[in-house]
Order: C-alpha cells, then structure tokens, then sequence
C-alpha cells in the first residue's frame, strides 16, 4: 500500500529570491525521496535552522562586522539576534508571581525564600556573578520571568561558559537550545500581541503579494499604537553598571525599544 503525506519546506538566501526557491526546491526534493524511502526525520521542530524573519536593522563592530540584528518574528514582535552579548531567559513555573522587593544590594543578598520563584531567579543570579570575579547581570523583570543580561564583556555563544552559566541560572530549556542552533543570543524587544489585545498577525513574511504585504501593514500600525502602553521588561537591576564599550549601543537600544526604563508600564 502507498503512503502520502503533505510537508512544506522553505530555505534562505541573503543574495536573492530566485537564490532562495533553488536552495527551497533542492530541499523539497530531498525531502520527497526521504519519505518515499521511509527514512523521513521529525526534526522539523523548534531551534533546527535559521529563523524565518526579515532583518529590520544591524548594528556593526569598530571593524565593520555585524554583531546585531534586529528581525520581526512569526507573530510580529521584534527581536534583538545578538551574536556577543549573553542574555538569558529564565521563565518562572505557572503560578501566581509577587512583584518587587528585588531592589537594593541584589550582590549582597542571601537567603532569598525558595517559595518566590522571583527570589530565588535573582539569588541564582546573584550568586554566579559573586562566585565569578569581575561578573555584571543587568536584570530585567519580563512578563513570565526574568532576563538575564551580562555586560562586562562579550561571549561567543559557543563558548562551554555560556552553558555553565545556563545551567546556574536555570535557563529556559528551549532558550538554550535555540542558542545553541543559531548561534546567538536571543531577546523580544516588543510586547506579544496576544497581551496588547492585537489579533493574531494576518500575513507572514515574506509576503506571497502586494496585498498580503498591505494586510500586514495595517496590521502593524494597530499594533504599533497597542505598543505604546505596553512594556517588554523592566530594569530591576544592573549591578555595578559596567557596560563593555562595544555593548552600549546595543544595550540602549534594547532598553528604548523594550521600554526597560518605564517602571509606570504594564509588562507584556
């Protein structure tokens, strides 16, 4: 008896379309014989290859080379790609979360109550940077967590730290791993729109059309103006606020754009 199934496949280029539906076509096709064949992979999952997102904007090192780029999500939101900042995701288990209290002294802080998952994220935190001379956390309160952002130096995402630092910090499970296959750092600069009451996106890039690109713009304005009482994550804390000279751009970007600064703002 013969087997049928439907799959889709689709490939990148940075040089042109027709680049793009080549390399799409040749993966189509090898995708085809391998399910003929029975040998069809189920590795088609979250974090196994490069995102499907526009770039909107890159940031560049003193010799030119691209350390950041700003992209739109499936969903709409912006999202900062970072090749050499550490950020990291730790989300808090579904339950209710207590707000504030993590002000003040956070590097001299012990004993935080392991019933607060919020306390005990920060004394997670605080107790890497203590036990790693020269360590700075800036750290941000997020909707569903916190986001860890180290700013006393530069990291390559390969590098065994960074999974040393993951395990500390119990970082979120598919964080890591999506690090680990794009080899970047990863962080939503916008709110989900789900949080803004902004329907779901009504087009993906990229568009199949002029129409679909019209569609996503109107949709993009309702949501830019849902924004704007909206933030990302809030600062908590930055430790001894030492930023690595060729992290400041990128960490004032991340703060205007995520509204970090705006303690008056509903998180989403």
């Amino acid at each position: 008896m013969g087997r049928s199934g439907a799959f889709a496949v689709w490939r990148w280029s940075d040089s042109s379309i027709a680049e793009a539906r080549r390399a799409a076509q040749a993966a189509a096709e090898q995708l085809a014989a391998s399910f003929a064949a029975g040998r069809l992979s189920n590795r088609y999952g979250y974090g196994d290859r490069p995102m499907r997102e526009p770039v909107l904007r890159e940031m560049h090192d003193r010799w030119g080379k691209v350390t950041s780029v700003v992209t739109r999500n499936s969903y709409g939101c912006q999202v900062l790609n970072c090749a050499v900042a550490l950020f990291v995701d730790v989300d808090f288990p579904p339950q209710k979360q207590k707000s504030g209290g993590l002000l003040g002294g956070l590097f001299g802080r012990r004993g935080a109550g392991a019933d607060d998952p919020e306390k005990a994220a920060v004394a997670r935190a605080a107790a890497w940077a203590q036990s790693n001379r020269g360590w700075n956390w800036r750290i941000y309160r997020t909707k569903a967590g916190l986001r860890l952002l180290a700013t006393h130096a530069l990291f390559d995402p390969a590098d065994p730290v960074c999974e040393r630092v993951f395990s500390a910090v119990d970082a979120d499970p598919l964080y890591r791993r999506l690090c680990q296959t794009q080899k970047c750092f990863r962080a939503r600069l916008t709110p989900k729109p789900w949080r803004c009451t902004v329907p779901h996106v009504p087009a993906r890039w990229p568009f199949e059309d002029a129409a679909q690109e019209r569609q996503f713009g109107d949709w993009d304005a309702q949501y830019a103006a849902a924004c704007k009482t909206k933030a990302t994550c809030r600062l908590l804390e930055k430790g001894s606020g030492e930023v690595h000279a060729e992290l400041q751009e990128m960490v004032a970007l991340h703060d205007e754009m995520t509204r970090a600064l705006s303690a008056e703002l509903e998180l989403a």
